[in-house]
């Protein structure tokens, strides 16, 4: 019974706090006065009414208003707590001195009743903030006994399982974020992120030798952790009065292709609770450290969650999810590696043999990178000569590697390499040279002072070497545009001292690498109505504006340029205006932007934007879809104004067919398109 009584309250937390704007007060504050004044009024009347031959003094009519005077004062107090008692008692104090006085001086005995109605209110709304406060006070407490409870089941669930510590925490918090995301209140949210924390509370019921085995699990092995969802469900279905905690546990394995367990559910069959918690367990699966792999980069995650879209997730939580992806810049939503207790510092490097050790890689860009350092022997005593060299590579975690599963999985590729004498070595560029700089006084004057200067644009970079009275320069001619590059630190008996990296904030002119090689192009092609465009990043070029007007058709041949290698790596359609037609013009506003693989970036604050995504017969899944793109094909837009500020973007491809319908919110003249995308050849653009 006590148990219930327990319940009974939490559940009145959940659905009585709602927060209520205080501006609002003013309502009932007004109405209490405006009924004051009625009350007033009434009270000194002589008049009467007749009522079925009877006589009716208007004067009675005085407690009924004032009753109801009464009813918005403890509404106040009801509603907005703190505040509301405070003007409760002013409101009800102004009246005071008025019967007060009408007691005293003008020996109005008439007013007594009113003098203590107000003092019995006084007391009557006092009591009931009292009471408000220590109730309160009770499902404060509770529900800090129902958090700890949920972590201390949390944490023996994390216990059993040594490679997924803190999985549900984050699961919890990323499905709270999906569950905000949508649109949810915060009692939803609330509900959600406990729901999800509890979800894996079924593995207390595996053995712990099952979950904790390095190698593949037997079939029978497999079965046994399959019923992980059915026995979380059985632990939580006991508390009735919290029916969302059991969805989760039960359901999180379901997929929204039917093909998922315990029961096979499909699309809204599975509980909506269970849609987003099978999103955010998945993704913490794929970002999490296990003992035969670091976190997934990102960008593999994303792909995941896109190709997985409408088969094993729910298409709106996975779109969420990917929004959630896309404002990570960081990379920060992932499990944090252990902080090593024997970590080096920063800003210096002990190398002995030649790679042992090398420096996390920095990102050259069009913004000029400096690279400020000392360099001695790391043992004076041997006679060795110290030597440094940076390694130039691309990996996905910007890393050096060595061996070939890292290669392979990071897809590690090395440029070459240049020491810091002005050798160098050649990997995969096309040609390095090295120059001596001469009269080139920046100021050092000791010896083992260097400073490196480096910058990248597109398919070229330059490195800077300058020493006490030496100074090398080197450009590198690139495979691509599109890969990044990294400098990595390293070189064999050698100790890096006092190591600080700064970026510019203005980027280097296009022409300030001397070319050392022709550029790379992949639209050499047929050119149409506008220039041909190659896009060697994500939205690096547009192609100009395009006036949509009341329909707009644009036809073009894409190809995925050699490095592509992502389902995103393909054609954007943008709608957007601007004061000159161009995408980076005046007072330029973004609407809506579709990749033909079926994303879109969803509403902001200038329109609205719906997709819908039919994938037909013709689709014969993902990576056919990119090998088709990397084949290269011709493509059809059609964009079409179907009422005033709303338009419609169509287009299909390799039995994808896609439609997007945006709704702007302001007036505006003149809408255009352009073209960009990431990674891609676009040619022969013709517009009608």
């Amino acid at each position: 019974m006590g148990g219930h009584r327990i319940s009974d309250k939490i559940l009145e937390h959940f659905s009585e706090d709602i927060e209520v704007p205080k501006i609002t007060i003013l309502i009932p504050l007004t109405l209490f006065e405006l009924i004051s004044v009625v009350v007033s009024t009434v009270a000194r009347s002589e008049e009467v009414l007749m009522v079925r031959g009877n006589v009716l003094p208007v004067a009675t009519f005085a407690g009924v208003f004032s009753a109801l005077a009464n009813i918005f004062i403890i509404l106040m107090v009801v509603m907005y707590k703190r505040l509301g008692l405070i003007v409760s008692l002013i409101a009800i104090s102004v009246q005071m001195p008025r019967l007060i006085l009408g007691i005293i001086a003008m020996r109005n005995l008439s007013t007594i009743p009113g003098l203590f109605l107000n003092i019995t209110l006084i007391l009557t709304i006092t009591i009931i903030y009292i009471s408000q406060r220590r109730l309160q006070k009770e499902k404060d407490r509770l529900r800090s006994l129902f958090e700890q409870t949920a972590f201390s089941l949390v944490n023996a669930i994390d216990a059993k399982d040594s490679y997924t510590h803190g999985h549900s925490s984050r699961v919890a918090e990323y499905s709270r974020r999906l569950a905000k995301l949508s649109g949810k209140n915060e009692k939803e949210c609330y509900e959600v992120y406990y729901t999800a924390l509890l979800h894996d509370v079924g593995k207390i019921g595996i053995p712990i030798s099952i979950i904790n085995k390095n190698g593949k699990l037997t079939p029978e092995e497999y079965e046994l952790i399959k019923q992980h969802p059915t026995l979380g469900a059985q632990i939580l279905e006991t508390i009735d009065e919290f029916p969302f905690l059991r969805l989760g546990a039960h359901y999180h394995h379901e997929r929204y292709d039917g093909k998922g367990y315990p029961e096979g559910l499909k699309g809204d069959e599975i509980p909506e609770i269970a849609r987003i918690i099978s999103v955010a367990d998945a993704y913490d699966a794929m970002t999490s450290i296990r003992s035969y792999r670091d976190p997934i980069p990102q960008h593999k995650v994303r792909e995941e969650i896109i190709v997985c879209s409408g088969t094993q997730f729910d298409p709106v939580y996975a779109k969420l999810m990917l929004r959630l992806l896309d404002d990570d810049t960081k990379y920060e939503m992932k499990e944090k590696e252990k902080v090593k207790e024997d970590i080096s510092r920063d800003d210096e490097l002990v190398i002995g043999e030649y790679r042992s050790i090398v420096k996390e890689g920095i990102l050259l860009t069009p913004n000029m990178t400096t690279i400020y350092m000392t360099i001695s022997s790391d043992d004076e005593a041997s006679g060795l000569a110290p030597s440094v060299s940076m390694i130039l590579f691309d990996a996905l975690d910007g890393a050096v590697h060595s061996t070939e599963k890292e290669i392979r999985e990071m897809l590690y590729f090395e440029y070459g390499e240049i020491w810091i004498d002005g050798n160098t070595t050649t990997g995969e560029a096309r040609k390095i040279e090295c120059r001596t700089l001469e009269n080139e006084d920046v100021g050092i004057k000791r010896n083992g002072e260097y400073i490196i200067e480096a910058v990248r644009i597109k398919d070229h970079a330059l490195i800077r070497i300058l020493g006490k009275n030496q100074g090398k320069e080197v450009i590198v001619a690139l495979p691509d545009s599109t890969r990044y590059m990294y400098i990595g630190l390293t070189g064999n008996n050698c100790h890096i001292g006092d190591l600080k990296v700064n970026h510019a904030a203005k980027e280097c002119p296009d022409n300030y690498i001397p070319r050392i090689a022709d550029e790379i192009s992949f639209i050499d092609g047929p050119v149409g109505d506008i220039p041909n465009l190659q896009v060697d990043g994500d939205r690096t070029a547009y192609t100009e504006g395009i006036p949509v007007g009341e329909k707009l058709e644009i036809s073009f041949h894409t190809k995925s340029l050699p490095t592509a290698r992502l389902v995103w790596h393909c054609p954007y359609i943008v709608l957007f205006s601007s004061d000159n037609g161009h995408f980076d013009g005046p007072n330029c506003r973004k609407y809506s932007m579709l990749k033909i693989n079926g994303e879109n970036d969803g509403p902001n604050e200038h329109a609205n934007t719906a997709i819908n995504l039919k994938k037909k017969d013709a689709f014969k899944g993902w990576d056919a879809w990119k090998e088709y793109n990397k084949q290269g094909f011709d493509s059809h837009v059609t964009i079409e104004k179907v009422h005033n500020g709303e338009y419609k973007v169509r287009t299909e491809n390799m039995g994808l067919d896609i439609e997007t319908t945006t709704s702007i919110k302001e007036n505006v003249d003149k809408v255009y398109a352009t073209l960009t995308g990431d990674e891609v050849a676009l040619t022969n653009i013709h517009v009608r």
